[in-house]
């Protein structure tokens, strides 16, 4: 019998679908935090899971919109949605910030290096590749936290956010400059994003806060 060959699914594909999940998690939560109904949950996980990739999208002319080209991806945040509303109601009194901030972690790690990767592919200069990463790690939580009636976290906590993703950003266009492979550049990128952030919030590293 012949077998029907398996399609290909790219690293940064993985890498996106994992961001976007974690990022609809921290919009879960949150949401659920300010006590929204089902269309409110949907909503803060939606813009939290698309929020950086659309702006970046939009910067780099590049259209469809990546969610719009995968219908897949919004559909699974709808889905999530209808399950993850009264979970999360039932465990509401175990989730703490903490929480939050790990998955807010996560997210910009993996968020950050699928945009600087994009960037990169769309043969953006070194310097604006890595604003693009920020962009994507970071735009999502701000407009979660907007829509929350909260001042977004990366400007009110003073420890570094949008820093970790830059440092990241520029180790991954450093190490695509080495022999080390494409795969081993973003997930070393992301995690060295993912665990500064968790640094930073575990011994209360502040900088330049008014």
């Amino acid at each position: 019998m012949k077998h029907l060959p398996l399609p290909h699914v790219s690293l940064i594909t993985i890498i996106e679908i994992m961001a976007i999940l974690v990022g609809a998690l921290s919009g879960f939560i949150e949401a659920r935090r300010k006590r929204m109904d089902l269309v409110g949950v949907f909503t803060v996980a939606f813009i939290t899971a698309f929020g950086g990739g659309t702006l970046r999208d939009i910067l780099l002319d590049k259209r469809p919109l990546f969610w719009v080209q995968h219908q897949e991806y919004a559909i699974l945040i709808f889905v999530l949605a209808l399950v993850a509303s009264p979970l999360i109601r039932t465990l509401r009194q175990i989730v703490s910030d903490r929480l939050i901030v790990i998955a807010d972690a996560i997210g910009l790690g993996l968020f950050a290096v699928a945009g600087v990767s994009q960037a990169q592919a769309a043969h953006m200069p070194v310097f604006i590749a890595s604003l693009m990463g920020v962009i994507t790690g970071i735009f999502g939580g701000v407009l979660r936290d907007i829509v929350c009636n909260e001042v977004p976290m990366v400007f009110r906590d003073g420890k570094p956010y949008a820093i970790c993703a830059f440092f990241g950003c520029w180790l991954y266009i450093l190490l695509q400059e080495t022999d080390v492979s494409d795969n081993v550049a973003l997930w070393a990128s992301a995690a060295f994003i993912t665990s500064l952030r968790l640094l930073t919030w575990k011994f209360d590293l502040r900088v330049g806060r008014a």
